[in-house]
């Protein structure tokens, strides 16, 4: 295991624990009783960067709304051929209003306006979605892939989730880090005394910074306080996490060569996958984001053998490109493992796969440098009988992303007709009010 040093521990940690628990930590690992769903269910989001170009998800030949049964799949998502019946492709969502361009950033998940550098004007979905959702020790976690060089210089970020406005939820980047959040406790040797050093260090932090900062004013008191709540849902995690060790050291990752010595990025990116299905499959977490390219216009895939990164990847056309057929199938391998290891665990008279809903969509709609007058998207899982699948719809083009979100939001038992969306801007951006009435059952 990679060992920290206590100012990269305390950035990564402070900034991405604390952001990431807001207000809604539960005091016990049992489920408590949510504010509306009842079923054990999970929503996933996997947002790839530099767009999701629709000839790279629709069957050729596929220009209507109709079953996937005898269609065959694009190269670029082969992998994901023996799951067209849980599968459901839908074209023709816009993005128009969040001006995505080299990506929406935070505006991708909150379905408003955004640009890189500006903060979140609103809560995003995934994080709505991780509190009416059966409560969690960590309702909502974000993970992110990037180069190996960019994850080490910066463990957390913060470009596609938020918990409300100008807060900001960070993405987790480094799996070392991570491991030691989520099972630092039940590990042993190294792990376990690093793990133990920690904990000791944060108590007492915790206790030096609490009295300080009362001469602060505005945002200065805020920022404040929000690093000090940061120290004290780290250490409410730990304690609750270590409550139920016995529990989750069934379900913690083995650690390999990969943590601390990586050979390329794609090792990193593999073992925080890994991570993130185990917070799922564990019951960590409810609602779980993945940023490949961590919602930026970055990202590299050497480890596939692919050496243009970063921008430079945005400008190549994806239909038929060696290398994006790579780097989309990668990902569709990633998104195969994880329905095959919730289909392992039972839950209810079905699966966690059965309960479970998988989002695959772009952080800038279908490419880089565009106007979001079309954002394709896949779903993967009916959500218990909520959302049809084994079928491609093709949309008008006049419904906006956020009528996808009211669509989830909706399904997880939350009456609403809108998601982040004014009646005068959707007066402008939205031809119908409530959910894709054509992609639920």
């Amino acid at each position: 295991m990679m060992k920290m040093n206590r100012r990269r521990m305390l950035q990564g940690m402070m900034a991405g624990v604390g952001a990431t628990l807001g207000n809604s930590l539960v005091p016990d690992f049992v489920r408590a009783a949510p504010a509306i769903a009842s079923t054990p269910k999970r929503v996933i989001f996997f947002m790839q960067n530099h767009g999701f170009d629709p000839r790279t998800a629709i069957p050729s030949g596929m220009t209507s709304s109709g079953s996937l049964a005898k269609a065959k799949l694009p190269e670029s998502i082969e992998p994901l051929e023996p799951y067209k019946e849980r599968m459901h492709i839908i074209n023709g969502l816009h993005g128009m209003h969040t001006s995505p361009t080299h990506s929406a950033f935070f505006g991708a998940l909150g379905g408003y306006r955004g640009s890189d550098g500006t903060p979140p004007s609103a809560s995003t979905i995934d994080y709505e979605l991780s509190k009416v959702l059966p409560q969690t020790l960590l309702p909502h976690l974000c993970i992110g892939m990037d180069s190996m060089e960019s994850m080490t210089a910066k463990p957390t970020i913060a470009k596609l989730s938020a918990s409300g406005a100008g807060q900001p939820i960070f993405m987790h980047s480094n799996p070392n880090h991570l491991y030691q959040m989520l099972y630092g406790g039940v590990s042993e040797g190294e792990i376990r005394k690093e793990h133990e050093a920690q904990s000791g260090m944060l108590d007492r932090i915790e206790q030096l910074v609490a009295p300080k900062g009362g001469n602060l004013r505005g945002i200065y008191k805020q920022r404040y306080g929000q690093y000090v709540q940061g120290f004290n849902d780290t250490n409410g995690l730990r304690e609750r996490l270590g409550s139920v060790s016995a529990h989750l050291s069934k379900f913690a990752p083995k650690v390999d060569e990969g943590y601390a010595h990586p050979e390329f990025e794609t090792d990193w990116h593999d073992r925080i996958m890994d991570l993130g299905i185990s917070a799922l499959t564990s019951g960590i977490t409810n609602t779980l984001t993945i940023g490949s390219g961590r919602g930026e216009i970055y990202g590299a895939w050497k480890g596939l053998g692919i050496e243009p990164i970063g921008h430079r990847l945005g400008h190549m056309k994806q239909p038929g490109n060696p290398i994006w057929i790579k780097i989309r199938q990668y990902n569709s391998r990633m998104l195969v493992k994880l329905m095959q290891e919730l289909e392992k665990v039972p839950e209810g008279s079905g699966t966690m796969m059965d309960h479970s809903l998988i989002v695959y969509i772009s952080n800038n709609a279908d490419k880089q440098h565009t106007n979001g007058a079309n954002w394709p998207v896949i779903l993967l899982g009916n959500y218990d009988g909520a959302f049809k699948s084994g079928c491609f719809t093709q949309l008008d083009g006049k419904r906006p992303i956020n009528a996808l979100y009211t669509s989830i939001l909706r399904a997880s038992g939350v009456q609403c007709d809108r998601f982040n969306m004014s009646e005068a801007m959707a007066a402008k951006f939205d031809s119908g009010t409530g959910p894709l009435k054509e992609i639920l059952v």
